[in-house]
């Protein structure tokens, strides 16, 4: 009867640990959400010549690391050389054009200064030619007068007519002459204004000295072009470009992983997201260093997923996958894991697998 007891006893002690280590298991599974569904990543930049051309020289090769500003590969650059040589000359040229221009607004402008002081020494002349013939008007009125009361001589008199007479014609030629000099400081003032157009802005902000210099810039940036650096730290990978290859422009010629970007993605199911918050820790365990678990935080938590029932399916009807009622699959949201600092001996690659835990607060 006791061994009897002491058998339920020893099960019901058995059964008993099974149930507190399965309640101890999912308490940490809902506290300490863990997943193996993760997966190294990193930014990856693809190397877009600017200008296109054939490849002559080669650099790199495949999964090769270089550093940020290293030469990658060289686009044939006699062309592009050609270019930024007539367009130096095209610069050289517009240079010319404006100075000739400028000299003609010179020109222009000494023109209507010598305008300008014929038109005040005209109307010095009109002012002294007006002058003389009033002088000489009130002369004859005068000898008018003592000519009717016989005091002087009809001699006299004919003296100041024929002087009031050259008075007259002096002072219409100095209108005339006046009316001259102001068409002439006209048509002068129209010249300087017509060349100051053609010369437009001074400096330069002169749009012909602009467009040739832009050309001039364009065309030294493409041969700069023929030269293609890295932008950032990285490895080369999938190397398939070939010295004679044609390179062209803003199509990808090559990959280069970003050594400075690396996160791990990990697909947590969504039942598991609620305890999760940015800034806890997660250990992270490569596939590929199963035994060098690795630390790091959460960096963010995904919003939004990719759905796949009512997508445009056949005949644009909307496509629905069937499902059991009975059975719920919780979706899988991408949580962003930073790592801290790595072991000299641990080298991540893209693509691979990983395990994450993540430990919550």
């Amino acid at each position: 009867m006791k061994s009897h007891l002491k058998k339920w006893l020893l099960t019901g002690l058995v059964v008993l640990c099974a149930i507190l280590t399965v309640a101890l298991r999912y308490r940490e599974h809902i506290f300490n959400p863990w997943t193996r569904d993760g997966q190294v990543r990193a930014d990856v930049v693809q190397i877009m010549p600017r200008i296109s051309g054939p490849i002559v020289n080669l650099h790199v090769i495949d999964n090769q690391f270089v550093h940020k500003g290293d030469l990658l590969f060289e686009i044939d650059p006699r062309t592009y050389s050609a270019a930024l040589d007539e367009a130096k000359a095209n610069l050289d040229q517009a240079d010319d054009q404006i100075q000739n221009r400028l000299e003609q607004v010179n020109s222009a402008a000494a023109a209507l200064k010598q305008a300008l002081t014929r038109v005040n020494n005209a109307r010095f002349g009109l002012t002294s030619a007006q002058a003389h013939f009033d002088e000489a008007s009130k002369d004859l009125g005068r000898f008018e007068a003592l000519l009717a009361d016989g005091t002087v001589a009809r001699r006299d008199y004919d003296m100041n007519h024929e002087t009031a007479v050259t008075a007259e014609a002096q002072l219409n030629q100095a209108k005339a002459q006046l009316d001259q000099a102001k068409a002439a400081k006209i048509q002068a003032e129209a010249e300087l204004a017509q060349a100051r157009a053609v010369l437009g802005a001074s400096g330069q902000k002169n749009p012909l000295l602009r467009e040739a210099l832009a050309r001039w810039e364009q065309a030294r940036l493409n041969l700069e072009f023929t030269k293609v650096r890295a932008p950032v730290d990285g490895w080369v990978t999938n190397l398939t470009l070939r010295q004679g290859s044609q390179a062209v422009a803003n199509r990808a010629m090559l990959a280069l992983i970003d050594a400075d970007s690396f996160w791990v993605a990990g697909y947590f199911r969504e039942s598991s997201l609620a305890s999760i918050q940015k800034g806890d820790k997660a250990i992270v365990t490569l596939m590929t260093y199963p035994d060098t678990p690795l630390s790091g935080n959460v960096d963010s938590i995904g919003y939004g997923i990719s759905q796949a029932d009512g997508a445009s399916g056949h005949e644009l009807l909307p496509s629905v996958s069937p499902t059991f009622e009975w059975i719920r699959l919780a979706q899988r949201v991408p949580v962003r894991v930073h790592l801290d600092q790595l072991p000299p001996e641990v080298a991540l690659r893209v693509g691979t697998t990983a395990s994450v835990l993540i430990e919550t607060r």
